[in-house]
């Protein structure tokens, strides 16, 4: 695993690269996927009551679950993601409220029903997976419940010789490089690392790379949270 220096550098080179992608964010799909199944899956668990959503970018994810929750908050350390996110979200009433700030230095001043983050547990890196998790439970009220969705997809040129399988390198439109994490979870380990951790969650494989999760923290033999 990297070092603290070093998982902090890289962190802020991928909080650069989502601000430099912003506008072209959007055309990086992959294209031979339209992302039914996990819109399905994100359906099907029905988020409710005060939603909680991390790494919202640029409101894909947050245009589906406004609708459906009494209160959203949607967190990004982005603006120029906010900006789209917000004006995707112009027309959905008052119950969607936008937050700037770096997720690993976010704390929660209230508790949720329910917690969403969509493509951003990749760029979670390992070193920093059980504190992020930790932030989720904090955030969680008792019997809160968790759903996301991510990939594992890296195309051949985005590796870097000798460097970390958790690393990649990804091109700008202007020919500009940035290295970000990217964690191609094995989704079985994915759920053997939450467990020990505290936590009771599905993965499940979707098309391609592609896969989700739902669940709640674990609850002790006393029924103590």
């Amino acid at each position: 695993m990297a070092g603290h220096d070093d998982v902090d550098r890289l962190l802020a080179e991928q909080r650069a690269y989502y601000s430099e992608i912003a506008p072209d964010y959007e055309h990086c799909a992959l294209s031979a996927w339209n992302g039914a199944d996990l819109v399905q899956a994100l359906e099907a668990f029905a988020p409710s009551g005060d939603v909680l959503e991390l790494a919202c970018g640029t409101g894909m994810w947050t245009e589906l679950v406004a609708p459906v929750a009494r209160s959203l908050t949607s967190v990004d350390a982005s603006p120029e993601m906010l900006e789209r996110a917000r004006a995707r979200l112009q027309d959905a009433g008052g119950n969607v409220s936008f937050v700037q700030s770096d997720i690993f230095e976010w704390e929660p001043d209230r508790l949720y029903d329910t917690v969403v983050f969509c493509f951003w547990l990749s760029h979670v890196p390992l070193e920093r997976f059980v504190e992020f998790w930790a932030l989720v439970g904090r955030a969680l009220k008792p019997g809160g419940r968790v759903f996301f969705a991510d990939d594992g997809f890296r195309t051949p040129d985005e590796a870097i010789p000798g460097g970390s399988p958790s690393v990649v390198r990804r091109r700008l439109a202007d020919g500009s490089t940035r290295t970000i994490f990217k964690v191609d979870h094995d989704l079985r380990e994915l759920e053997g690392r939450l467990a020990e951790i505290g936590w009771r969650i599905a993965v499940t494989p979707a098309q391609g790379p592609f896969y989700w999760g739902q669940g709640s923290r674990q609850v002790p033999a006393d029924g103590a949270i």
